[in-house]
């Protein structure tokens, strides 16, 4: 049976590259790095050497990268961090309606630790208003958080707009930019951003590795204590292997980003027409321009976005609903609620996101057995029997 894989927002496969440059790190060069004698000196120097690649790709210094185990602690480390650092500055945190959960969720964790926060809402596009923000910035804001792009609907927000609206009332400029570092090019200069969270497992490197950007020597409180590992920022001895793969998938992303970029993008728009053209009554979410270029999203009236997954599944075709941190638990997205899709409507989304391995022939196989899988669904629902009887 054939094998499409389009759920790279989920996890990405690790290059080969990536695998070969991280095996040595396992059994010959095992050394721990805070050893003092050669074996741990050696380790220490090729996590710096890792630190500064990923640096390179987003436009950082090397000592403005903290290594965490994923994106999701990266934006705990952030909203915590920086919540528990500056509380006697103030207590208002501003983050949208369609985070991630690891947003989302630390963001509760401090309304219970007596901090306001403020659930910025976004149009139907996913779009956070400048306007909006600057009306909800307090004395008392801290921190603002607002995520790059929606992995859910593909919307790429006007980060370098919103951090100057911070940066002129002094509040720090957090965005989670898992979902597009190594799919877009992303300065965080040019986004004038304070911290950036990055995610090994949306990069072609391994699961259980992130970093997160933070600059000039942010005040930050750990979340993890320790030794003085990550200057004191992250105790606990390093992931080794994991830094080096990390290190090593943001080398090959610099290299590759501009073919990548217009590749899939190319592929992203014969997906959309494709679907257009062959199902009825389905609306396209996001943006439909500032969007990410291997990103594609509906949501398809009168079927369940589960069973859906489930029939493609069978034809070697694998998609997503959305969030996969928020798919197994069967509940109408939080993210299609707050762009304005009625839930009835909400139920049927459907998630497809590119990479440079897909192809031509690909697409074309989505376009085939999509659309049988959709009539397939409609045929045995009642309510798509009343909208044609209608």
């Amino acid at each position: 049976m054939k094998r499409v894989y389009m759920d790279h927002a989920a996890a990405t496969p690790v290059r080969k590259q990536v695998i070969e440059a991280m095996l040595p790190y396992f059994d010959e060069d095992f050394g721990n790095p805070s050893a003092v004698y050669d074996i741990g000196s050696k380790i220490r120097e090729v996590i710096e050497e890792q630190r500064g690649s990923v640096a390179r790709l987003i436009g950082a210094e090397s000592d403005e990268i903290i290594f965490t185990s994923s994106g999701a602690e990266a934006n705990n480390l952030a909203i915590k961090g920086v919540a528990l650092a500056w509380q006697k500055k103030g207590k208002h945190i501003i983050v949208s309606a369609i985070e991630h959960h690891s947003v989302i969720n630390s963001a509760r964790f401090l309304e219970r630790m007596d901090f306001e926060v403020t659930f910025l809402p976004v149009d139907k596009h996913g779009l956070v208003d400048p306007e909006r923000l600057s009306s909800a910035i307090t004395p008392e804001t801290i921190l603002v958080s607002i995520m790059h792009a929606n992995n859910e609907i593909g919307t790429i927000e006007p980060i370098s707009e919103l951090s100057a609206i911070c940066r002129e009332r002094g509040v720090i400029f957090h965005t989670d930019a898992v979902a597009t570092v190594g799919n877009i090019p992303v300065d965080v200069n040019e986004l004038d951003v304070d911290l950036l969270s990055i995610s090994g497992a949306s990069l072609g490197a391994p699961k259980g590795i992130g970093a997160l950007y933070f600059r000039d020597n942010l005040r930050l409180m750990p979340l993890i204590h320790g030794g003085i590992q990550e200057r004191g920022r992250r105790g606990g001895t390093e992931n080794v292997p994991g830094i080096v793969g990390l290190g090593k998938a943001s080398e090959l992303a610099e290299k590759e980003l501009p073919d990548k970029v217009s590749r899939v993008q190319e592929l992203r728009d014969l997906l959309i027409a494709g679907v257009h053209e062959r199902i009825e009554q389905i609306r396209y979410t996001g943006h439909p321009e500032k969007r990410l270029p291997g990103h594609a999203s509906f949501c398809i009236a009168a079927i369940e976005g589960e069973a859906l997954l489930f029939m493609l599944n069978q034809e070697g075709i694998y998609a997503n609903t959305g969030s996969a941190c928020a798919s197994k638990a069967l509940k109408i997205s939080p993210v299609l609620v707050a762009i304005g899709i009625p839930p009835d409507l909400a139920q049927g989304s459907i998630v497809f996101t590119m990479s440079s391995s897909n192809n031509l022939e690909e697409i074309e196989y989505v376009l085939e057995k999509l659309p049988l899988a959709v009539d397939k669904l409609r045929s045995l629902s009642p309510v798509w029997r009343r909208k044609r009887a209608s």
